[in-house]
């Protein structure tokens, strides 16, 4: 997910409690709800980070390691600050035993959220590279920031009022996310069983979180199609369905490497793609064949995409 709704995780948790159990818990949640996501200096590498991206800083020693170093960072910070005569009288006693389990909290909820979406997350690394997909959540979902946003604000505003019960309305927003979460799961799985085929990819896609782009492989050919709750494709394909793959005569992905077994950027595409094709584009007066994946088309598919090193002589695909 995005680091504005691990940041408003981190918060909302906080305002439900958690922030009166040490002093600077309110940081050791947010900070560590975005740990995780400290592989983001990767991009440097360009395609090459799609194999660098969301693997062992999102693993079990991460989950570890990770809130040990921000609970340690943490604990000596209000300690310098004592020492300088800087620390805020109203800040509770630092525990760090406490800021390490709420910076593991913190760490936690980052990959349970990653796992939602569709980009997918190396749960195991490094003992395993195995990507795991939710399937359930876009990205970016602005529903989860009205939900989590709002109980935010309204629980900091009946605590600044010294209301009782300030914290009921970061319980209720987490609540509501976490139903939320469970139907967006059941939309997901719903899309599935209608599909043609057990191991289809249903994709969440923006604002309207009850709809799956479905996408399916038929023959070589991958397709993709739209999906609402209860629908069926009982025909095998959606009438509306578009074609990724311009034939079935097309080179299979997977045998690219052969070509340029040295080109990393192909590799990490490879490693990282879920469902690759090859489209034929037309540039510059001659066709060059460039590799997508289909969980990434239009505007999203121009930032994932490789162009495809195969010889002339071994043409993987063409126009009809």
């Amino acid at each position: 997910m995005d680091n504005l709704t691990h940041s408003l995780v981190g918060a909302v948790m906080g305002q439900a409690g958690l922030k009166r159990r040490t002093g600077l818990a309110m940081p050791a949640l947010i900070f560590g709800a975005n740990l995780p996501d400290i592989d983001a200096g990767c991009v440097v590498y360009g395609l090459e980070s799609l194999a660098m991206r969301r693997g062992l800083t999102h693993g079990p020693i991460a989950w570890v390691v990770l809130p040990l170093l921000l609970a340690g960072f943490l604990y000596w910070f209000d300690k310098w600050q004592a020492k300088r005569g800087t620390r805020p009288d109203g800040r509770l006693p630092v525990h760090f035993g406490w800021l390490y389990a709420l910076s593991l909290i913190g760490c936690l909820s980052h990959p349970a959220l990653d796992w939602l979406n569709s980009y997918g997350i190396r749960l195991l690394e490094p003992f395993s590279s195995r990507w795991f997909y939710g399937d359930a959540i876009f990205i970016i979902d602005p529903w989860i920031w009205a939900v989590l946003g709002g109980s935010l604000w309204l629980s900091l505003r009946r605590e600044k009022a010294e209301k009782a019960q300030w914290r009921r309305p970061a319980l209720v927003g987490l609540a509501v996310v976490l139903a939320y979460i469970n139907a967006n799961l059941i939309v997901t799985a719903s899309a599935r069983a209608a599909a043609p085929q057990r191991d289809a990819i249903a994709v969440p896609v923006p604002i309207e979180f009850w709809r799956r782009d479905l996408i399916v492989e038929a023959d070589g050919v991958i397709y993709a199609g739209k999906a609402l709750m209860g629908w069926s494709w009982p025909a095998g394909l959606d009438a509306d369905a578009r074609v990724l793959t311009p034939r079935p005569s097309c080179l299979h992905p997977l045998q690219l490497p052969q070509f340029a077994p040295d080109d990393r950027a192909l590799a990490a595409f490879l490693f990282w793609s879920r469902a690759p094709y090859i489209e034929p584009v037309e540039r510059d007066g001659r066709i060059i064949d460039v590799l997508h994946d289909a969980r990434f088309t239009g505007d999203a598919g121009s930032r994932f995409s490789v162009e495809v090193p195969v010889p002339d002589e071994a043409e993987a695909c063409a126009f009809d």
